[in-house]
């Protein structure tokens, strides 16, 4: 994963609850953004590196995810408090995504992705626990006439609340029900076995290899013992969780094509 350095903040994006922004890069590239100040904290970056690592690794569409480092001092050149505010507790590093110019949003009573697509994206999301898929907040844009999966901050739901192990990692994502393309996820047995072999251990163990020990040790700072005080167990203890939600998956699998033929 690159690491570039932030050298202008160009504009926010208030669509956003994290309110995000557009930046522009000592690679003279533009990005989006995404804050360690921001109201979600460090974990929202954790779920958009590792929610994003694995979409990329099921072979989905994601924009290149960058570590951005920030400078707090660019604050002096915002006349906004609130951005000021935030680009101050922003210092030092953060996540930023490709800005794809030019994308508009995905609107499902226009654009049109096979049954194929609609199934592994919907597979992914409820692998992952995404609750932002949804006909008011799809988070997808088309992009060249293509989707692409944007904004998974909001991902991971079981770690805002865990000590580093999860009682049913193989538990139904019920918010699934609520995805946008759930009604085209028609080819979830034919797709299930596939997704499930690209993601081997060795796989989602390089994925959160990517992740860099400030931000789980930021993490699990608030916990005096346990799985979470060091960087490696930290990281490990998402790697074991993964593992056993996919050797588990046959129980979600299930719920997920139940919840296609309640829709239909």
């Amino acid at each position: 994963m690159r690491t570039i350095t932030v050298n202008r903040y160009v504009t926010p994006l208030r669509e956003g609850g994290s309110m995000p922004a557009i930046v522009e890069g000592d690679d003279l590239g533009t990005y989006v953004l995404k804050f360690r100040g921001a109201g979600q904290g460090v974990r929202a970056l954790l779920a958009e590196m590792i929610a994003g690592g694995i979409a990329r690794a099921l072979g989905l569409p994601v924009p290149e995810i960058v570590l951005a480092q920030l400078d707090p001092a660019l604050a002096q050149t915002e006349p906004d408090p609130e951005i000021q505010d935030l680009v101050r507790a922003s210092g030092g590093l953060n996540v930023g995504l490709d800005y794809l110019s030019g994308a508009l949003n995905f609107d499902p009573a226009v654009d049109v992705v096979s049954d194929d697509f609609a199934s592994r994206l919907v597979w992914f999301d409820a692998l992952v626990g995404n609750v932002d898929r949804t006909a008011r907040n799809t988070n997808l844009l088309m992009w060249h006439r293509q989707p692409w999966l944007i904004d998974h901050g909001a991902a991971l739901t079981f770690h805002h609340a865990w000590n580093g192990t999860v009682v049913q990692p193989a538990k139904p994502f019920a918010p699934i029900a609520d995805h946008v393309l759930l009604a085209r996820a028609t080819l979830l047995a034919q797709v299930d076995a596939e997704l499930a072999a690209r993601l081997t251990p060795e796989v989602v163990a390089g994925i959160l290899a990517e992740v860099p020990d400030e931000f789980l040790l930021l993490a699990g700072a608030d916990h005096e013992e346990g799985l979470l005080t060091a960087a490696a167990t930290h990281r490990q203890a998402y790697v074991d969780y993964f593992c056993a939600r996919l050797a588990g998956r046959a129980i979600w699998v299930n719920a997920l094509k139940e919840a296609v033929d309640a829709h239909a």
